[in-house]
């Protein structure tokens, strides 16, 4: 796929939070779609039962939060999401799946993943969730959350990763990531601009050797480093 996704306008209350919805199985897809529906802050933008038209979708109405299942036939969702992430999609990306693999949670996360839940959820948590998502927060099943920080751990031990090497700013940043904020939550926090905020991010994650801001939160929490 070519071209980039338009700059993302401010969102508005009144225009609701936009949610795209990619998943082969189309019972499913009903399913959450009318869960979305019971809240008015949420508003569905589109549906697509193929990687490849979920690309084409995202392209079309540049969503604030994408809910990706894993496994579908020919494009799959880690795929997928590398290409989302590839064109330029700032929106939040949840991975919704029933897979509980360590290897399949780690793979999204590392690929850029805001969250990773699985379908067996109750419904009214499910929705409680994807606001969380939408307000900057990441979202991890909570029966999945040890065994991510289990895998970073021992990540973390093999490439003796060391808070010590940031800048005080870096820190900082990193403590909001902690606390699971957005880049516009972290810029209104520490009174930055949201663009800065992206460089700290994109340097602190190169030199602690992450690929991607979710792996460095769990990892912060880890170490306890957190808001004052």
């Amino acid at each position: 796929m070519t071209g980039t996704l338009p700059p993302r306008p401010a969102p508005t209350d009144a225009a609701g939070n936009s949610v795209l919805v990619i998943d082969d199985h189309p019972l499913f897809r009903r399913g959450v779609t009318q869960l979305l529906a019971l809240d008015p802050r949420l508003r569905l933008v589109g549906e697509a039962s193929s990687g490849e038209e979920g690309l084409q979708l995202a392209r079309e109405h540049d969503p604030d939060l994408v809910l990706l299942d894993l496994n579908m036939k020919g494009m799959g969702g880690l795929e997928t999401l590398a290409r989302l992430r590839e064109a330029g999609c700032e929106g939040r990306i949840v991975m919704l799946t029933v897979s509980d693999s360590a290897d399949d949670l780690l793979a999204a996360i590392r690929g850029g993943a805001d969250g990773y839940l699985l379908k067996d959820m109750e419904p009214e948590d499910l929705l409680s969730r994807i606001r969380e998502a939408l307000f900057g927060r990441m979202v991890i099943s909570d029966s999945l959350a040890a065994v991510l920080a289990q895998g970073l751990r021992g990540e973390a031990v093999a490439a003796s990763r060391d808070s010590a090497d940031l800048t005080d700013r870096e820190r900082d940043i990193l403590s909001c990531l902690a606390a699971g904020m957005s880049n516009k939550l972290v810029a209104r926090e520490l009174d930055i601009t949201e663009g800065t905020v992206k460089v700290h991010v994109k340097n602190l994650l190169k030199k602690l050797g992450f690929r991607s801001r979710v792996e460095a939160a769990v990892w912060a929490v880890e170490r306890g480093i957190r808001r004052p």
